[in-house]
């Protein structure tokens, strides 16, 4: 019995995400030196993802 094509091996699907959640962003803006223990979590600035690309 084969598989069907639309049931994708689970490793395929996994890819870079373009957004972070606020816990990942705020552990990036505190290597930064951005954002300090006991600040507001609402309004945290924008954190770049860097992409890696094949060549």
């Amino acid at each position: 019995m084969s598989i069907d094509k639309s049931l994708v091996v689970k490793g395929k699907l996994a890819g870079k995400r373009s957004v972070l959640s606020k816990a990942e962003r705020v552990k990036v803006l505190q290597e930064e030196g951005r954002w300090k223990e006991g600040e507001s979590l609402f309004g945290l600035p924008k954190v770049r993802v860097v992409k890696v690309s094949k060549k």
